[in-house]
C-alpha cells in the first residue's frame, strides 16, 4: 500500500514540474525551418462546415520537408482555453531565406505575416468570431458553420 500511495506521489511531482513546460508550447512563439526558395502560392479551397461551438479554424499552411514543401490542410480544432484565438504561422523573408514563423493560441490574434488566409483571417486581425460568455460566436459572413447545431453567430463584415 506504501509503495502505491509513494509511485502515485512521484507521479504527480513529474507531472508537476512537466506541467509548465506542457503549457507555454501551446502559447510559444518559435521560428521553424530556413528555406532558399519560396513556398508556392496558397490554394483556394472551400473550408470545411464547423460541426459543433467552440472550434476555431486553423488555416492551412505550407510546410517544409525532405522532399520540399508540402500543404497541410486547415482543420477546426477545440480551443485549448476559452478565449483562447489561434494566430497562424507564416513564411517570412529574414537574412536571405525564407524562415516559418510558427503559429500560436493566446488571447487575441497577433501578427501573422499578413497573409490572406482567407475565413477570417485577412492578413490583419481576425474577422472570423469573437467570444462572448464562454462561448464562441462565429462570424458567417466568413466562416461556414453548421448553423442546425451552432446558435451563436452573427454576420458582419
Amino acid at each position: 500500500m506504501k509503495g502505491t500511495q509513494s509511485a502515485r506521489w512521484v507521479l504527480l511531482a513529474l507531472f508537476l514540474c512537466l506541467a509548465p513546460f506542457c503549457s507555454k508550447a501551446q502559447v510559444s512563439v518559435g521560428i521553424g525551418f530556413h528555406v532558399g526558395i519560396a513556398p508556392p502560392e496558397l490554394p483556394v479551397y472551400e473550408q470545411p462546415i464547423c460541426p459543433e461551438p467552440n472550434l476555431i479554424w486553423t488555416p492551412g499552411y505550407w510546410a517544409y520537408g525532405d522532399d520540399g514543401y508540402f500543404w497541410v490542410p486547415g482543420a477546426w480544432v477545440p480551443a485549448p482555453y476559452v478565449g483562447a484565438l489561434w494566430t497562424p504561422g507564416y513564411w517570412g523573408w529574414s537574412d536571405g531565406q525564407y524562415v516559418f514563423n510558427d503559429g500560436y493560441w493566446g488571447s487575441n490574434v497577433g501578427y501573422y505575416g499578413g497573409v490572406n488566409y482567407g475565413f477570417g483571417y485577412f492578413g490583419i486581425g481576425f474577422a472570423g468570431g469573437m467570444w462572448r460568455g464562454g462561448n464562441f460566436s462565429y462570424n458567417t459572413a466568413v466562416m461556414r458553420v453548421n448553423e442546425s447545431v451552432i446558435h451563436n453567430t452573427t454576420t458582419r463584415m
